[in-house]
């Protein structure tokens, strides 16, 4: 039931009579027995009373159930021990039902909750939701490194050099489109966006996000495309708008029937972004780092994730030329993994999160053991360290951020704490973050 590389895989069906609807995550199609074997634990469960929403392997492996408006089920199946720091089954759920959700909201974004909640003829969904499948592999895959959104709900975000000129860009060129919802994305990450784009739902952020990225890699210069708001507007679709400056580059609106896509293309693009694109070059040139710059953590850190919680963002950065050192560092990507592992660690155990602790709400499933640890403290953590074979790492939280950070085992840990600190400072101070 697992991927090779250990992807999570994902199954669909109706949940009322169990017809598969698709799969994902595999080269190769689940035999229908397994599947009827996760459908039919589930529906055995319900039948005594008791809700199935997760289970364990004995190889470590993790299984996790959940229905969506009593018409369709998803399940998740991953291979378990990733290892490195934070590795944990509460850790490992806790990302399987952030991935379901998400699933869920991707197919909501795309068909519209109706079609969803009301399955009348199954073959036609199985074709419709075809249109959701790169989006939901993008999901699965996870494959864009310093990406986090998807596990914190947080809009993956790039501090241009000169935010300024991009926000007065952006927030002109959707009023010009009669539009309050516009946004600037580079790299995958959000660079800049209006005062109503942020105020969509955390979730609707993060999906629109990771859409425009899918979108970009059709290899469209522009496009015209429907989608609904899962927590916003759910049943009644919106138009979004999207157009290529500069590869890497997308500026998107979410509008009603007007303006058409080529006027806006036509009329309305050159205007606007033409005088800007030696800012949007300088703006590219930041990439995977994030950060201007003019801001660079210490030589000692490897990685960091800083989130925002008042503004749900969050801005991602792994030092480069990590194998200069003897012994050599974790890759690049293993310190994306291990960061992930860390966040979803510390979530988990001492920075709880109402999105976070209470993901199936529904289900009133039994707190776990970690809740119960965390429920236990007479105040609020605001400090975790983790030492591995790998890495070092910190997490620090205060009203208004929650950083995490890899170090070298060579650090000290004693001056974890001062080394954080003093990252957090240097980036806020700097971007004003």
């Amino acid at each position: 039931m697992m991927a090779q590389d250990g992807t999570p895989q994902l199954i669909c069906l109706t949940a009322s009579s169990g017809v598969p609807l698709f799969t994902r995550g595999a080269n190769r199609q689940l035999p229908f027995s397994v599947i009827g074997s996760l459908n039919g634990v589930h529906m055995f469960g319900g039948s005594q009373g008791v809700v199935v929403s997760s289970s364990s392997t004995e190889g470590g492996g993790k299984v996790v159930w959940r229905v969506f408006q009593d018409s369709v089920m998803l399940i998740a199946v991953c291979r378990g021990g990733h290892g490195g720091a934070g590795s944990s089954s509460r850790a490992e759920q806790v990302f399987l039902q952030r991935l379901l959700e998400n699933v869920w909201n991707c197919m909501v974004l795309v068909l519209g909750q109706d079609e969803l909640g009301n399955v009348r003829n199954v073959e036609r969904l199985k074709k419709d939701l075809r249109s959701c499948f790169s989006l939901i592999d993008q999901l699965l895959e996870d494959g864009q490194e310093g990406v986090f959104g998807n596990l914190t709900h947080c809009a993956d975000s790039l501090l241009p050099p000169d935010p300024g000129l991009l926000q007065e860009a952006v927030d002109g060129f959707a009023k010009s489109a009669d539009s309050e919802f516009g946004c600037l994305i580079v790299r995958g990450r959000i660079a800049a966006a209006t005062e109503k784009w942020w105020r969509l739902a955390p979730q609707e952020v993060v999906l629109l996000s990771a859409l425009v990225r899918s979108l970009a890699g059709s290899g469209t210069s522009s496009c015209d495309y429907p989608v609904f708001l899962p927590r916003g507007s759910p049943n009644v679709a919106h138009r979004l708008l999207r157009f290529q400056l500069l590869p890497g580059a997308d500026v998107c609106i979410l509008c009603g029937p007007t303006p058409s896509l080529h006027r806006a293309e036509t009329r309305l693009v050159v205007p606007f972004w033409a005088p800007l694109m030696e800012t949007l070059r300088a703006c590219l040139a930041v990439g995977q780092h994030c950060l201007p710059a003019s801001v660079s953590p210490r030589p000692d850190v490897m990685a960091v994730l800083l989130i925002n919680r008042e503004t749900r963002r969050c801005v991602t950065c792994v030092q480069p030329n990590l194998q200069t050192s003897d012994p050599p560092l974790p890759s690049r990507q293993r310190c994306w993994e291990l960061l992930k592992l860390f966040y979803s660690f510390s979530v988990t155990r001492y920075f709880p999160q109402e999105d976070t602790l209470c993901v199936v709400p529904e289900d009133k499933e039994p707190r776990s053991n970690a809740e119960d640890f965390v429920l236990s403290f007479s105040h609020n953590p605001l400090q975790c360290y983790l030492v591995t074979e790998e890495c070092k790492s910190f997490g620090l939280q205060t009203p208004q951020h929650q950083l995490f950070l890899l170090t070298p085992l060579s650090v000290p840990t004693f001056a974890l704490q001062t080394l954080a600190s003093q990252t957090l400072s240097d980036i806020v101070s700097a971007t004003g973050f």
